[in-house]
């Protein structure tokens, strides 16, 4: 898919992005009709952008490429998730290793060091990877609490293709926005019509 910068409006969030924010990170990579992928993490600069907008990070962290590949793997790894949980397939072991290493990766209390010539003393790590750990840490926890707890089983994958989003089902409704609703019954009339000998 062709990767576009984040040119035109993204569309609405998604029923439950506003209590877990594993569902928003997992859809800020969006896919739109004529193949095209709008990319909510593409830079370093809508990376923090986005982690500033729910809290996650201070507005002038300086986000470095690693620290936005960090998020973006991460994504991916909840997608595996979600996607496996929706369909009720196995996850991938890789993906639940790497949701648990997120979590685990945030230190309670400044480490120990020791440095040759004044001995031990204690620090914590880089500002920037700190706080991009407690987002990551923050995000992977969050995440596990939507596949483990009461709205598990309302995670379903938007029903109208190309859509790739993720939303916890509120009755019927399979779709993430209004448009992806119109899009799945125009194609479903379509088809109707299409059909032979369905004059």
């Amino acid at each position: 898919m062709k990767e576009v910068p984040m040119a035109e409006p993204a569309p609405p969030p998604v029923q439950g992005e506003e209590e877990h924010p594993s569902l928003a990170l997992a859809n800020s990579t969006i896919a739109m009709p004529g193949g095209r992928t709008v990319d909510l993490l593409g830079t370093p600069a809508q990376a923090n952008r986005w982690l500033t907008e729910r809290g996650l990070a201070p507005v002038d962290v300086a986000m470095q490429e690693m620290c936005a590949t960090q998020l973006r793997s991460l994504r991916e790894q909840i997608r595996s998730l979600f996607a496996s949980r929706a369909a009720g397939l196995p996850a991938l072991p890789a993906a639940v290793a790497a949701i648990n290493d997120a979590m685990t990766r945030v230190p309670t209390a400044p480490l120990l060091h020791w440095d040759e010539k004044t001995g031990p003393y204690r620090a914590t790590p880089h500002p920037t990877t700190a706080i991009v750990d407690h987002a990551l840490a923050t995000l992977a926890a969050d995440a596990a609490d939507l596949l483990t707890g009461p709205d598990a089983e309302r995670l379903t994958a938007c029903g109208s293709p190309p859509c790739n989003r993720y939303l916890l089902r509120h009755g019927r409704r399979h779709w993430c926005s209004t448009r992806c609703g119109d899009r799945a019954r125009a194609a479903r009339a379509y088809a109707r019509r299409a059909r032979p000998g369905t004059d």
